[in-house]
C-alpha cells in the first residue's frame, strides 16, 4: 500500500499524516509530499516518505504520485489557480492508475452559490469525466477560521460580519484530517461522498457568546453588509478579492449553504465532533 498526501506541509495534511500513523499505517507506506520537503523533515525522521511537489509543476506531481495506490488531494490555498493545479494531480494520479483519488471539496458542492466553491465544482466535475476513481471529502468550514483570529477579535471588543442569523456546521482541522485518514484505509470508497461537518452548527452570535463565557469579555457580533465587510476587511490588509470572496462566504452562510446534518463525519473519526466551546476555550486558554 502507498498512500500519497498531497499538500502535506499545510496543516490539514500534516494531520492527516499524523491520523495514518495513530492508525497504524506503517510510515514505509505513507508519502508525504509538499514543497518544502524541509518542513517535512520531521515525518521523514519517523520513517515516512517525503518527495518534493509543487501543483504547478507537472513533473514533480508524477515523480511524487509514482507508485501510488491511494492519493488525498487537499485543495490548494491559491484561489483562481486551483482548478488547473487540480486537474494537473487527477491526470497524474489516472497515468500512475491509482485505485482511489481522494479530494478534500466544499460542503454542498453541488448546491452552494458561494463563489468560494467555483473551483471546488470545477474539480469536481473534471474527477467525473477522468475515469478516476474518487471520493469526495466535502469538509465544512474550519473552526480554527474563527479561533485563529481570537486575539484580534478580543483586540477589537467584537466580531463583524454578513452572515446574519445563519448557522455553520464548523469542525477542527484535526476531525477533518481523521475523516480523511479513515477514508483511506477502507475499502469500497470510489464513488462515495461525504457532507462533512461538526455535530451543532452555529451562528455568529453564538461565537460571540462562547468567546464572551470563555474569556469574561463581553464579546458582541455586529452583522454588516457584504461590501461594507469585505471593506472593513481589506481595511485590515486583506487583499480585496479575497475579502470580497469572505464576505461573500459570510452571505452563504446566511442562506445555510455551509449547514450539514449528515453525521457523516462524526461516523468517519468515530466520535463526537469538536465542539465550538472546546475550540474556543482551548483557543482562549492558549491566548
Amino acid at each position: 500500500m502507498s498512500i500519497v498526501i498531497t499538500g502535506a506541509t499545510g496543516q490539514l495534511g500534516r494531520h492527516v499524516v499524523e491520523a495514518l500513523l495513530e492508525r497504524n499505517v506503517p510510515a514505509e507506506d505513507i508519502v508525504a509530499a509538499g514543497r518544502s520537503v524541509e518542513k517535512l523533515a520531521g515525518f521523514a525522521e519517523r520513517g515516512v516518505r517525503v518527495k518534493a511537489m509543487d501543483y504547478a509543476d507537472a513533473r514533480s506531481v508524477a515523480a511524487a504520485l509514482k507508485g501510488a495506490q491511494k492519493v488525498l488531494l487537499i485543495s490548494g490555498s491559491e484561489v483562481g489557480q486551483r482548478v488547473e493545479q487540480h486537474r494537473t494531480v487527477i491526470e497524474a494520479a489516472k497515468a500512475e492508475g491509482v485505485e482511489l483519488l481522494a479530494y478534500t471539496s466544499i460542503a454542498n458542492a453541488d448546491t452552494t452559490g458561494m463563489r468560494l466553491a467555483a473551483e471546488h465544482q470545477a474539480t469536481e466535475a473534471i474527477l467525473r469525466e477522468s475515469g478516476v476513481p474518487f471520493v469526495l471529502l466535502r469538509n465544512g468550514w474550519y473552526l480554527e477560521n474563527y479561533t485563529d483570529q481570537l486575539p484580534g477579535t478580543l483586540a477589537q471588543g467584537g466580531l463583524a460580519g454578513s452572515a446574519g442569523d445563519g448557522r455553520v456546521s464548523a469542525a477542527s482541522r484535526v476531525d477533518y484530517a481523521h475523516a480523511a485518514a479513515a477514508v483511506l484505509v477502507a475499502e469500497d470508497q470510489a464513488g462515495r461522498i461525504y457532507e462533512l461537518g461538526g455535530d451543532n452548527a452555529f451562528s455568529m452570535a453564538d461565537l460571540a457568546a462562547e468567546i464572551t463565557a470563555a474569556t469574561g469579555k463581553a464579546i458582541i457580533y455586529q452583522d454588516l453588509p457584504a461590501p461594507d465587510y469585505a471593506g472593513m476587511l481589506a481595511g485590515f490588509g486583506v487583499p480585496e478579492a479575497f475579502a470580497d470572496i469572505l464576505a461573500d462566504s459570510d452571505l452563504g452562510i446566511a442562506r445555510g449553504d455551509l449547514l450539514v446534518s449528515t453525521g457523516d463525519l462524526r461516523r468517519l473519526i468515530g466520535r463526537p465532533a469538536t465542539s465550538l466551546s472546546e475550540a474556543v476555550r482551548a483557543a482562549a486558554a492558549a491566548a
